[in-house]
């Protein structure tokens, strides 16, 4: 990894004996925490109750705002009381005093700086579990404490949270969390409500360590079917099978947390979360780049290197498949990545955003200390300094310098690396996100885009179009229908597979909705071919877009013309340049470059290379016609030296049969049509 500049914070020396790949060490960690936590005192309020750090607030309010950066940043305070008095900025007993007093101030009801009473659905029902993981994880330091009374006061407040409704996604392990964490304590709680709780993910679960954040269906018309829910409307948040970083941050923490403050209660519960968890990590690795860089994709991404938490649970409960090496390697790789490039920003806050600040990145219900998230990314100072994950000499992940096609099928993710730049690219044909009436009008970009990388994100914004990674139909008036549901036909280490039926603005209109579009991407080098089978109505274009790439300067137009487009970016803040490009190999007839301020979270200025098609001539379009069109691209998204070689692929295109074949003699035959059937795949000629 090269140096950059840390924004302020205050390194020790690096060690390349015992770090040959990042040089970071334990000291390193605390320094990084030791300045986060530095840093929120200006932003802290009289009683301490409240973190309020600047940036636009969310739609809970000012006052559940500053108690979300005081619970967030709680964590992080306690996991650095628990990581012992290394080198640090100030006296840890200081510390604890500041969490206590501000702890002691929030509970306190009608007092000045009493936090909001927990309600049915609330923000407070996530934050009561963060300061119940932070209360558990620092006991000697502050719980053991406080006074029978002052302690009596805070199981008040968070016995707010038992018998509330809560929504249904990763929000119900909250209060499993809470209500374990008052039990331990010999608190009011309600047992049945904790195991009801832990086991409402288990329809969730889907297989390979993977869940689902909440029901893939709900009482929506594009949903598959109704349904409805036990509990009211207010409980369910829109549906889909959205696979993500939640389960990182989420499925796979919270559960394994509440394991902790459980201990022997949790019994087979605990060795099936930890079956889980390594499986999932045996997949998730995978979506990191060597140079520490994060697949972007998912949302709430501001909680950023909380990915870690996994890895740091499989190091502390023995549930990973990777070495002590390899564990510090990767989460030494994802802090320093994000460091250096401006995650701590030169305040030594954490924005709103990715690298730096992004608002237009985040979800309305994010406030400026929901990025505090990444607290649970720190859970390795957990582990004492001789713990082997702090002294093994890192080690590479396996097959880390090696280009990879890997298939994560029930995510319905193929995952895409080439070693030459270490980019990671995810080809999406199974994750999506749906919104219920009356919201139809929505689009969710880091979830229905065809792929995403380590090194790019989505063009964004309430007025972004549909554009970037998307194949979209063009009405008349030149408005990009949607792909929200995704229907997943197969995902293989060679191709993957999907078909939607892509909405117009405003939802599917009966009787005047598209036919089916089916999708196959195909991994080639660093190219992507995709091959699309649809049927237009008359008057409608079609587009397809490559990587949109972002920058602080303008990216530079390659090519603007036939056989397609290209953009690149020069070496910057972000790391190396990239080139963004798309070819046309069969049925497009222009190409362009589409341009955007302000709508990345990688840059203010992307550009995104476009192939085009005029709308369609006047034709029959039904459900039953046989008249499929047959677009065939490639997409490159390439950080290596030199000029983006030529995809090596021939296409050849009969009907609806299209052709592959490699240099080596390889072919995969393809039909992009329902009913689907497997493509042929004739391995290389001998």
């Amino acid at each position: 990894m090269r140096d950059r500049p840390t924004a302020g914070l205050d390194l020790p020396p690096e060690d390349r004996a015992g770090a040959p790949v990042t040089g970071w060490t334990r000291r390193h960690w605390i320094a990084v925490a030791d300045h986060l936590l530095a840093s929120l005192r200006p932003y802290r309020s009289p009683l301490g109750a409240r973190i309020s750090p600047p940036g636009r607030g969310s739609w809970s309010g000012g006052d559940t705002d500053g108690l979300e950066g005081f619970a967030r940043t709680a964590v992080l305070a306690a996991v650095r009381l628990a990581a012992g008095d290394e080198p640090a900025r100030g006296r840890l007993g200081e510390l604890a005093d500041q969490v206590t007093a501000g702890l002691l101030a929030g509970t306190d009801p009608g007092g000045p700086e009493s936090w909001p009473a927990v309600t049915d659905y609330s923000q407070q029902i996530v934050e009561a579990a963060s300061l119940a993981v932070a209360l558990h994880e620092s006991r000697p330091w502050i719980w053991e404490r406080l006074t029978p009374g002052q302690r009596e006061q805070v199981a008040g407040w968070l016995g707010g949270t038992v018998g509330r409704g809560v929504r249904e996604n990763n929000h119900v392990l909250f209060q499993a969390v809470v209500g374990e964490f008052l039990a331990s304590v010999g608190a009011g709680h309600d047992r049945s409500e904790i195991e009801d709780r832990l086991d409402r993910i288990e329809p969730w679960y889907s297989g390979d360590g993977w869940y689902l954040d909440g029901p893939e269906t709900r009482h929506d018309y594009r949903s598959g079917g109704p349904r409805e829910f036990a509990v009211g409307p207010e409980a369910a948040y829109d549906a889909g099978r959205r696979f993500d970083h939640y389960n990182a941050w989420g499925f796979h923490l919270y559960p394994l947390l509440w394991a902790r403050i459980a201990g022997e209660r949790a019994g087979a519960r605990a060795a099936l979360y930890r079956e889980r968890l390594h499986r999932f990590l045996a997949q998730y690795r995978w979506l990191f780049g060597p140079d520490g860089a994060v697949l972007h994709q998912g949302r709430s991404l501001s909680y950023r290197f909380a990915c870690l938490a996994p890895f740091w649970l499989g190091a502390l409960d023995g549930a990973t498949p990777l070495t002590p090496g390899q564990t510090r390697r990767l989460a030494s790789g994802v802090l320093r990545h994000f460091t250096e490039r401006g995650a701590p920003d030169p305040r030594g806050l954490l924005p709103l955003g990715w690298y730096g600040e992004q608002s237009a990145a985040a979800q309305v219900y994010s406030s400026p200390g929901s990025p505090y998230a990444a607290a649970m990314g720190f859970l390795g100072l957990l582990l004492p300094a001789g713990h082997p994950v702090w002294t093994a000499p890192e080690e590479p992940l396996a097959g880390e310098r090696a280009d990879l096609t890997a298939a994560l099928p029930v995510p319905g993710f193929l995952v895409h690396r080439t070693a030459a730049d270490g980019l990671v690219r995810v080809l999406n044909h199974g994750s999506c996100y749906l919104t219920a009436p009356p919201a139809v009008e929505r689009d969710e970009p880091h979830y229905a885009r065809l792929a995403y990388s380590t090194r790019t994100g989505p063009v964004i914004g309430p007025e972004a179009p549909r554009i970037d990674n998307h194949l979209a139909l063009l009405l008349p008036d030149g408005t990009a229908t949607r792909r929200e549901r995704i229907h997943r036909l197969a995902v293989t280490d060679r191709y993957a597979a999907s078909w939607h039926r892509p909405l117009p603005p405003g939802g599917p209109v009966p009787g005047a909705a598209p036919p089916p579009v089916v999708s196959v991407s195909v991994p080639a080098g660093p190219w992507e071919i995709r091959v699309h089978g649809l049927r237009r109505p008359p008057g409608w274009g079609l587009r397809e877009g490559g990587y949109a790439l972002a920058a602080e300067a303008e990216p530079e137009t390659v090519l603007r013309e036939l056989p397609g487009a290209a953009v690149r970016t020069a070496p910057g803040a972000n790391g190396p340049g990239l080139v963004s490009a798309v070819l046309g190999l069969h049925g497009w007839t222009a190409a362009e470059v589409h341009r955007r301020e302000r709508a990345n979270a990688f840059g203010h200025r992307c550009a995104v290379p476009l192939l085009v098609l005029p709308p369609a001539p006047a034709r029959v379009c039904d459900e039953s016609s046989e008249r499929i069109e047959v677009v065939v691209g490639a997409v490159l998204l390439t950080g290596a030296p030199g000029a983006p070689p030529a995809p090596e692929v021939t296409v050849r295109v009969a009907g609806t049969e299209v052709r592959l074949t490699w240099p080596d003699g390889r072919e995969l035959l393809v039909r992009p049509v329902l009913p689907w059937q497997a493509p042929v795949d004739r391995g290389p000629a001998t």
